[in-house]
């Protein structure tokens, strides 16, 4: 009896050995130093050297989830996600790089920012916390949170961003110019006016 123990606490150990083994090894640590010169040299100009844009035609990238970042620049460069621009500036991003900006970006804080329509915003607010109950369309804060803050890796950052731009791709997700399996049936159902009121709240949001 003693033999068998002893022989299966051998087994153990060999599977356990073997299993850390085979476990895939973690990721190194994001270079925040290169991604601040990958930002410098290669994004500043349209994103700003901190992520925050000066240009509303540009996302505020700044405080955005660095996973959802590094999976967005490397979805321009493969050509998953069509954008003529960003295809250009990604061509030469290495995977390491795309990581150390996208790591960079999210340690940067985005400046505050406010709605600048009230009324607009106040019905945002009942779409982004309530939903539309008879058009079927669920409550923005389901996925990118009471806040906007969104979760790591899955749901982007809203809280701040420009309105213009997150209403073009609320229109884009509607009419198919940007595939996203959820977001686009859940914008076709929306109106232009119930768009432009979540992206109006969207903004004041910090």
């Amino acid at each position: 009896m003693r033999a068998i123990q002893g022989w299966a606490g051998i087994m153990a150990v060999v599977y356990a050995t073997l299993a850390q083994g085979a476990a895939p090894a973690p990721a190194p640590k994001p270079d925040l130093e290169r991604g601040k010169q990958v930002a410098a040299t290669v994004c500043a100009a349209c994103h700003g050297p901190d992520g925050n844009s000066p240009a509303p035609a540009n996302p505020i990238l700044a405080g955005q989830h660095a996973d959802y970042l590094a999976a967005q620049l490397a979805a321009y460069k493969s050509g998953a996600r069509a954008n003529p621009i960003m295809a250009g500036m990604s061509a030469a991003l290495t995977p390491e790089d795309m990581r150390n900006v996208a790591a960079w970006f999210a340690k940067q804080a985005p400046r505050p920012s406010a709605a600048k329509d009230k009324a607009l915003a106040l019905r945002g607010e009942q779409i982004w916390r309530g939903g539309i109950r008879q058009g079927n369309v669920p409550a923005c804060a389901g996925c990118h949170g009471a806040a906007g803050a969104g979760i790591p890796s899955q749901y982007p950052r809203l809280a701040g961003q420009y309105a213009d731009l997150t209403l073009a791709w609320l229109k884009a997700f509607a009419n198919g110019g940007r595939a996203n399996a959820m977001m686009g049936p859940i914008a076709a159902k929306m109106s232009e006016a119930d768009m432009k009121a979540v992206a109006e709240y969207a903004a004041g949001l910090r």
